[in-house]
């Protein structure tokens, strides 16, 4: 009889999937028709923002992937800490690094005032993302919405999930690949690497120690990260447009000046080669993937529906 009961319901759940289609299919662009100016209101404080500190394109790109990688694209990386509660910034991935907390929060307050308690702080920072891409000269996509924000977060997911800058390309494969994203989108998606800095912590080890590198960019960088201290210094990801989105990224790789161990694993005589000495020589590809795996990216595990999640009124707090 408890077989029976099952069988029912698993026909019953297939059914409804078949009518629903997958999680994903709730999402759609026109999901907030009822706040019509969001998106207006998310690309002028993402202007804003990037006006103060052109850095801060990539910061909330970063920002975006880090909270999709850990849990879904939830919002949980927004959460901030409590007596009672251990979110995502203190990971070690995340510690001191991860930023623009403030834009979000910025952006949030003013989408509530044009429509309260509509519009999730998982949403606003996949828009934010977008926004800081497109305005620094890269491609733009149509973002799906619909994301319900976490109730949680989690520190051991951040420490584990996200790949880490001295990671080979075996290694970032199969961790793109537990997230449903090819071989392809993690090169793509590691273009992001365009614009940007990272911390001398990050690619200390690379300077000092890898072979695979440009020894005058190596010397260079060696210059802004000693052997020891020094460790949240600065250098460009993309030495030559530091705060532009294009595709030098890949043509730095084919020379070895790749600042992570990470990215030059992508050019290192492997089975990835191919496509970096032709996102190097073809911009409009690049766009064109970059744009395509940042929607499947932004698909990673949503919350959906009015039983999952919620609509926070503060991103970095639950109701």
């Amino acid at each position: 009889m408890a077989s029976l009961t099952n069988a029912s319901f698993s026909a019953s759940m297939v059914m409804l999937l078949l009518v629903c289609g997958c999680v994903h299919s709730q999402l759609s662009p026109n999901f907030y028709s009822g706040c019509p100016n969001l998106q207006l209101i998310v690309k002028k404080t993402m202007k804003e923002a990037i006006n103060r500190e052109l850095r801060m394109g990539a910061s909330i790109l970063r920002l975006f992937f880090h909270d999709c990688f850990v849990n879904g694209c939830d919002g949980g990386i927004l959460l901030d800490d409590t007596p009672t509660f251990t979110g995502e910034k203190t990971a070690f991935p995340n510690r001191n690094s991860v930023r623009g907390f403030d834009v979000i929060d910025t952006i949030k307050t003013r989408v509530d005032a044009a429509c309260n308690g509509t519009v999730s702080c998982a949403d606003i920072l996949a828009l934010a993302a977008r926004e800081g891409v497109f305005l620094l000269g890269g491609p733009f996509w149509v973002v799906p919405l619909g994301r319900r924000d976490a109730r949680t977060a989690s520190l051991s997911g951040a420490n584990s999930e996200l790949p880490p800058p001295f990671a080979n390309l075996s290694t970032l494969i199969s961790m793109f690949a537990a997230k449903g994203l090819s071989a392809r989108d993690m090169v793509a998606l590691s273009g992001g690497h365009t614009f940007g800095f990272a911390q001398c912590s990050t690619f200390r080890s690379r300077v000092y120690n890898d072979t695979n590198i440009n020894p005058v960019f190596a010397a260079n960088r060696r210059g802004i990260c000693p052997i020891s201290g020094g460790d949240t210094n600065l250098a460009p990801l993309d030495v030559g447009t530091p705060n532009r989105f294009d595709n030098s990224y890949y043509a730095n790789l084919l020379t070895q000046r790749g600042l992570l161990h990470s990215d030059q694993e992508l050019f290192n005589n492997g089975s990835q080669d191919s496509l970096v000495r032709f996102y190097s020589s073809n911009a409009v590809a690049f766009r064109n993937d970059f744009a395509d795996a940042m929607v499947r990216m932004g698909n990673i595990s949503p919350l959906t529906g009015p039983n999952n999640g919620e609509i926070r009124r503060k991103c970095g707090a639950v109701n």
